[in-house]
């Protein structure tokens, strides 16, 4: 009677090759999960955010990250000089630049 038992265990323990692998298949399938729905659309936004930055002419209506309106007045390598007001200059970091204002609804 003990021998049937042993028998019986032994044909329903899973085997060691079939649940490791199983393991890999959800661990790649997470990997890809995670790249194309966080990684990869970052990277979008990323390269769109510096082909705006590099294409800044003097003159466009911009916003900073800390959330300053301004006009281009002159850019150099990395620093752009930032009209807020008549006469009023700030110099701001290229990278702080986050969009530009020519969308922008007009206040009144």
């Amino acid at each position: 009677m003990s021998s049937i038992l042993f028998i019986t265990a032994a044909d329903v323990a899973p085997s060691a090759g079939a649940s490791s692998m199983n393991m890999l298949l959800m661990m790649g399938l997470m990997i890809v999960v995670f790249y194309f729905f966080m990684i990869r659309p970052q990277m979008k936004r990323q390269k769109e955010m510096t082909k705006f930055r590099s294409a800044l002419q003097k003159g466009d209506k911009i916003v900073t990250t800390g959330g300053i309106y301004g006009k281009i007045d002159e850019i150099k390598d990395n620093i752009i000089i930032l009209e807020v007001a008549l006469g009023v200059k700030l110099k701001v970091d290229k990278s702080v630049v986050l969009k530009d204002m020519s969308d922008a609804p007009v206040q009144k």
